[in-house]
């Protein structure tokens, strides 16, 4: 079997991936050695203005002498290193613990700011899809002053700019094989890394035991290694595939800076829609064509499906597509420009390769109606600008949301960040109008992008930003201090409440003093992983001990409050243990959410903390009926400084239905 070997993990746990026939399969998986075999499956990837939208601005107080000892290991598909934002001025050489490499490949340099960096696909670690340059700049890129074609201009940085980055290569072509995400883990835990930045997942939450990056994360857990996952961009299937305790999982929300891009139609009407362009054209009108003039039927030519457009007759005209994917078709067509239905029920703009607009159901329909009744419909599509969103910050109609189907009384997504349309580095190599568009030229430096995969480094750095002020704070509780100080947003605004956002939208600032944290050892997660049945996942420990306590995963030390239940009546309880991270001499008073729909009781009230690291318990017993599918309040211990707010979310069964 030797010659069938494709990877050896060695350095942080063991394990290998290899190709097996079916009887190989067999005979490994009865060995008394083999905890567990899973397919090689594929994961997927998944800023100008946002720092400061989250009142987190360049001139904020900083550790910096700690700051640029943190090194954050981002599993992306790469880096480009000769981007400014990585360039290493005034750093100084990286810290003596750092037993990583330089691995980058042929004519592939590192330097103090970009300190190391391996390849597992392809033949060297330079991005060539702008997904990891992007989201490596987010967490720790140096200030730079940036735009897209002059849109969304001003200094684009990284939430850590004196951090180090290591960078490993798993990904290629947006696919991510697990071989190569455990190799990345395997590397990242033994060179020293702090924080992991993982903008990757499946399309679907998977079990755990073959879920790579939870198996991954588990271990780098155990090395005292946060590490942060983006939470998906399928908020269609209403599961986000970040779904283990031990990661950090994020959604994805907007920030109070848009961008939209106009359309004119020659009657004078003006709708605002959304997408990232650059070019002009000059206020002047164009023929609108819907489902005419192609080599397809007229369905197929309404959705400007692949081969569907005839250049020469779309050419000099404006393209109505009910489908957004037909932007490539209409720009490898030449038609002037666009109108596009977009797919999602909060349009985001996405840079497009030609002049074009997306547009939500009701508004394409208008824009419809007018083609429709005018004898020679035309348009104008002006270039993009920038405005202000009064709303913000809304979780991303694309962000994957909870419930957490593996784990049903964990709370996942875990929070959000900024997610929509933020500028930070990209490849040059790269399409900016994305990785599979081959009909896109355009060569840029920076790029305006959106998804969880653009949120996850931005709690990374907000991760690392208080780690440089508490160096000896467990990865769990740098992650309760970020949930428990979380804006909360509100939940008549989005009908799945936590399930969209977590316990609320990062406040680094805040985060830095919470005042009490909950903490989760590495024994809560044996504990938890035992009791689920996943003993094979903890190669390291061997099987669980006999006798394991029996916990329930909603009483394990979380920061949030989850259950599912069955019926419309419950009672439930939870039991959390809280440790003083604040004044040594103080008295926490708890306040909770009412409603005619459920009550909350909190035992004991009071919590009185004598000395620094104190810990103290409580329990937490709601009881209630849910009148549609799920029950959003909260708990908030106060002492007069500190705000400390932990989600209490009592769900049923029906959430999982379709209409939902």
């Amino acid at each position: 079997m030797k010659q069938n070997l494709l990877r050896s993990y060695k350095r942080s746990f063991n394990g290998f991936a290899a190709s097996l026939t079916a009887q190989e399969h067999e005979k490994l998986a009865g060995h008394e050695k083999v905890l567990s075999i899973f397919p090689n499956a594929i994961f997927h990837t998944h800023t100008t203005r946002s720092w400061d939208f989250m009142g987190f601005p360049m001139n904020i107080p900083r550790n910096l002498a700690v700051e640029s000892d943190i090194i954050i290991g981002v599993i992306d598909s790469g880096i480009w290193p000769e981007s400014e934002s990585f360039n290493d001025r005034g750093l100084s050489p990286p810290p003596l613990r750092w037993k990583g490499a330089c691995k980058g490949g042929e004519n592939f340099t590192c330097n103090n700011k970009l300190i190391g960096a391996r390849f597992y696909t392809t033949y060297s670690a330079r991005d060539d899809t702008g997904h990891g340059s992007h989201t490596a700049s987010t967490a720790a890129g140096r200030p730079i002053d940036a735009s897209f074609y002059g849109i969304a201009g001003g200094v684009a940085r990284g939430g850590v700019p004196s951090a180090r980055i290591a960078i490993y290569k798993a990904c290629h072509d947006g696919h991510c094989e697990t071989a190569n995400i455990l190799s990345a883990f395997d590397d990242a835990i033994y060179d020293g890394v702090d924080i992991i930045s993982a903008s990757i997942g499946q399309k679907f939450a998977s079990d755990l035991a073959s879920d790579g990056v939870a198996i991954g994360g588990f271990h780098a857990s155990v090395s005292g290694i946060l590490v942060v996952q983006s939470a998906g961009n399928e908020a269609r299937k209403l599961s986000t595939v970040s779904i283990a305790p031990w990661i950090f999982s994020v959604a994805a929300s907007n920030t109070d800076r848009g961008i939209i891009t106009k359309v004119s139609l020659e009657d004078g009407t003006t709708f605002n829609g959304k997408s990232i362009h650059p070019f002009n054209l000059h206020g002047i009108s164009f023929p609108i064509v819907y489902g005419d003039d192609s080599r397809c039927h007229k369905e197929a030519a309404k959705a400007c499906d692949y081969g569907c457009l005839e250049p020469s007759l779309v050419k000099g005209k404006i393209v109505m597509c009910n489908n957004y994917s037909g932007i490539e078709e209409v720009s490898k067509a030449g038609a002037v420009g666009a109108i596009l239905q977009s797919s999602y029920p909060t349009p985001v703009s996405f840079v497009v390769p030609t002049a074009a607009s997306s547009f939500n159901e009701s508004n394409f329909n208008t824009i419809q109606s007018y083609f429709s009744s005018t004898k020679s419909p035309k348009a104008t599509i002006l270039p993009s600008e920038l405005i202000t969103n009064l709303d913000a910050p809304r979780v991303a109609g694309f962000s994957s949301r909870g419930p957490n189907i593996i784990i049903p009384d964990i709370l996942k997504p875990d929070i959000t960040a900024p997610g929509v349309e933020i500028l930070a580095a990209y490849s040059p190599l790269a399409s900016p109008s994305g990785e599979d568009d081959p009909y896109d030229s355009r060569s840029v430096d920076f790029n305006v992008m959106s998804g969880t995969s653009v949120a996850c480094p931005h709690v990374t750095a907000a991760a690392a930003y208080i780690k440089s002020f508490h160096t000896d704070w467990s990865a769990s509780a740098i992650k309760s201090a970020l949930m428990t100080t979380a804006w909360r947003l509100d939940p008549t605004k989005d009908k799945l409440a936590e399930f969209s956002y977590g316990a609320g939208h990062i406040d680094p600032r805040r985060a830095v003093d919470p005042g009490l944290v909950y903490e989760t050892s590495t024994a809560d997660y044996v504990t938890l992983v035992c009791n689920l049945g996943y003993a094979r996942l903890l190669s390291i420990n061997g099987s669980c001990a006999t006798g394991e306590r029996s916990t329930a995963p909603k009483d394990m030390n979380y920061p949030s409050m989850t259950v599912r239940v069955n019926g419309s009546s419950f009672s439930e309880n939870f039991v959390r243990t809280v440790t003083n991270v604040g004044a040594e001499n103080s008295k926490y008073e708890v306040k909770t959410t009412s409603s005619s729909d459920y009550t909350i009781t909190v035992n004991p009230k009071i919590l009185t903390f004598k000395a620094f690291g104190e810990k103290k318990s409580f329990e937490v017993i709601i009881n209630g009926k849910i009148k549609e599918y799920m029950i959003s309040a909260y708990i908030e211990w106060n002492d007069g400084v500190h705000t400390v707010r932990s989600p209490v979310v009592v769900y049923s069964d029906s959430i999982n239905q379709p209409s939902h």
